[in-house]
């Protein structure tokens, strides 16, 4: 019987493989570059190249692509045969150095945020010799970054490594202080999936999933999630047979997928893997999507990755677990045994709480999109204040350090079950806060705000770079130090005197957070038209050039590609609403009029001496609500119209939000209304309880 460890990574190019197939000084030099940063030399490259080739061959790879991960937010990828004339009419595959470490997609219709002109195409990809090359769909696939001609950046790939290589310096100075022998120093991430299946047929009949994977009409059904029993509940056996095939397919690419389980809303799940390098996490989660997709359509299934499919239940996120690690195996945010005593661990964590603090507008920017909005504060994920959870033991510690008193060691207490077969379980030192956007969880911080369907590339990229300004902040005043101890509880007094604000470890869903964030000076940017503009702030601008990760063209760039995507969204969603509105509610709703008052006139004429009060009353709210619909179709059709007056993108994604988006929504309560009078029998398309309840 074959087992997981017997097929895993069995499609990627790792370093088993490597290691079996170069030699000893290229596999050193390539392992060097991977594990430390260093410059690849060209010869490695030839060597690899060859060696890749042959590997991917003999799994039936006929094509490589440079794979890489444009401002779309998905990835992109061309593929080139490794076939090249011979003699005689015959081929050769060939597979150089050059074409490993470079790559030379068209980059014109690609989101430059006005960076590049349309004519301006070219662009370059360059291998990530620190992600590992897959085999997949008949391909070898290169992670790669991606620029255009002239240098700028267009990717999501290149400044995540520039705000992992930032940090390595930063912290590196640090840990030299405390005498730590490190060279490398890496962030890690886990970021847990959530998702919604739904059945294809089912899809098939309803043109606002297709367009935007989202429903835009929908009454609630009468059983939600009110009953928590879809929560880790057991799984539908089509269910189970997708989640199994789907680990099978990401173990064999060497993605650590951990963890599975029913979600909270119907027909809701989560996957979770176990945490890795920043970098490699992230193409991981990219492939995680599209395989997700991939696998569903193979069970007649639907993957949903919108943060809200369906109003009135729980929209998915995805759990960012970030941490700091060193190539000596430790864990900088892991408190050990007595926290207190642990002037290392409590210095990194002040300057997280530091960064989170002063930079909490660009965290806000890093998870802003047209369908987190629906999410964020709605009962079912953090609101889009930012703040931190640090429980009770942590925020004890630095409150006595901040006065100056010595803090108590936390006493260690077991679980009373009260049963005596059961073993004495050790408690942890604090509770868990599945309401705060930024939370600590024992060893690592989960940035819970992250939509399900973004790449977790631009939340790590700022929450990198924040942390680094403040750990060179740190390692300049710790290097001119005379005293090295007391300089670093100083730091840490004055972070906790200057920056507790942040702090919260209570219910971030209660409305009295939201008063007291307030009075805490904390912004509440409930919109992401309200945020992003945030991006290209004086003081965003410059954080990222200062650490090298964007210039300000860049940022002015991406400000405007996120405010675009914003507006377009909330376009196709309109358009595709008045669409389902005029073609399909419209028709239905004005035919079951017809058969109504149809029924009602024959009783009339019968004269059958029976009351029809309530009859008429019914036709009456029905034929009301119908000319209501009409004229909700009319208003969103006027208001689109005035979209083409708007010229500035800034002002356009306002408008989008401002009276399309609220446009939409009353357009939107006459049809879920009529949807529950409506026969079903006459309703053009699936509802709440055929999606959210197939077998």
């Amino acid at each position: 019987m074959t087992t997981v460890t017997d097929f895993f990574g069995c499609n990627v190019f790792n370093e088993t493989v490597m290691q079996a197939r170069l030699p000893k000084s290229i596999f050193k030099s390539l392992k060097k570059t991977m594990a430390e940063g260093t410059a690849l030399q060209p010869e490695v490259a030839e060597v690899v190249a060859s060696a890749m080739k042959d590997w991917a061959i003999e799994k039936g790879a006929t094509h490589y692509t440079h794979w890489f991960q444009p401002m779309t937010g998905i990835t992109a990828e061309k593929h080139d045969a490794f076939i090249a004339p011979g003699a005689d009419g015959k081929i050769i595959l060939e597979f150089s150095g050059k074409e490993l470490i470079k790559g030379e997609p068209d980059a014109s219709s690609f989101p430059s945020g006005g960076l590049r002109a349309t004519f301006e195409a070219r662009g370059y990809t360059t291998w990530d010799p620190t992600s590992y090359a897959f085999v997949k769909d008949d391909s070898l696939y290169i992670p790669t970054a991606f620029c255009s001609y002239g240098g700028e950046v267009l990717d999501k790939k290149t400044p995540l490594l520039r705000s992992m290589e930032t940090i390595n310096v930063q912290a590196l100075r640090i840990l030299k202080l405390f005498g730590k022998e490190v060279t490398r120093v890496t962030t890690t991430v886990g970021p847990e999936q959530e998702y919604f299946l739904i059945d294809k047929a089912m899809y098939k009949e309803r043109k606002d999933l297709i367009l935007t994977g989202r429903t835009l009409f929908g009454a609630k059904p009468a059983k939600g999630q009110e009953l928590d029993d879809h929560y880790f509940g057991n799984l539908r056996q089509r269910v189970s047979d997708y989640m199994k095939e789907l680990d099978e397919e990401l173990w064999k690419l060497g993605i650590l997928a951990k963890t599975k389980h029913n979600e909270v809303a119907p027909a809701q799940h989560e996957l979770a893997p176990i945490f890795g390098t920043t970098n490699i996490a992230t193409d991981h989660n990219q492939l995680t999507m599209e395989l997700m997709k991939k696998i569903a359509d193979k069970h007649d299934l639907v993957c949903l990755l919108h943060e809200k499919p369906f109003a009135g239940v729980n929209g998915s996120g995805k759990h960012n677990n970030w941490s700091i690690s060193t190539n000596t195996g430790e864990n900088l945010l892991e408190p050990g045994k007595s926290p207190k005593d642990n002037t290392q661990f409590l210095l990194f964590l002040s300057a997280i709480i530091k960064a989170v603090d002063e930079y909490a507008d660009l965290l806000r920017v890093s998870v802003a999109s047209a369908g987190n909005d629906h999410r964020l504060g709605a009962n079912e994920a953090p609101p889009a204040i930012v703040s931190m959870f640090l429980g009770d033991e942590l925020t004890t510690i630095l409150e006595a350090i901040e006065k100056g008193e010595t803090a108590q060691a936390t006493v260690k207490a077991f679980l009373e079950t009260g049963v005596a077969a059961l073993p004495k379980l050790r408690k942890d030192t604090t509770d868990r806060n599945r309401t705060s956007p930024f939370a600590f969880t024992g060893n690592k911080f989960e940035f819970r705000m992250l939509g399900s369907s973004v790449s977790i590339a631009g939340a790590n990229i700022v929450l990198n770079t924040a942390v680094t300004e403040v750990l060179q902040e740190f390692a300049d005043r710790l290097e001119k130090a005379a005293e090295f101890e007391k300089e670093v509880v100083a730091i840490v007094k004055e972070t906790m005197a200057n920056h507790k604000r942040i702090i919260f470890n209570g219910n971030n869903y209660s409305e009295e957070w939201v008063q007291e964030a307030a009075r805490r000076g904390l912004n509440n940017l409930k919109t992401s038209v309200e945020a992003l503009p945030k991006f290209a702030s004086e003081k965003s601008v410059a954080l990222f050039e200062k650490h090298g990760i964007f210039t300000k063209a860049e940022v002015e760039a991406r400000c405007e590609i996120m405010l675009e995507g914003y507006a377009k969204t909330v376009n196709i969603e309109a358009l595709t609403m008045l669409d389902m509105a005029k073609k399909e509610i419209l028709p239905a709703v004005l035919k079951y009029n017809k058969e109504v008052f149809k029924t009602l006139k024959v009783k009339k004429e019968l004269d059958l001496n029976i009351s029809l009060e309530k009859e008429q009353a019914y036709a009456v709210k029905l034929s009301n609500l119908t000319e209501s619909l009409m004229s909700k179709i009319d208003e969103l059709d006027n208001i689109l119209l005035e979209t083409k007056n708007y010229d500035e993108i800034e002002e356009l994604a306002k408008f989008f939000r401002e009276y399309v988006f609220e446009a939409m929504q009353t357009l939107r309560v006459v049809a879920d209304e009529l949807e529950t009078m409506v026969s079903a029998a006459n309703w053009p398309f699936p509802t709440y309880v055929d999606l959210l309840f197939y077998v």
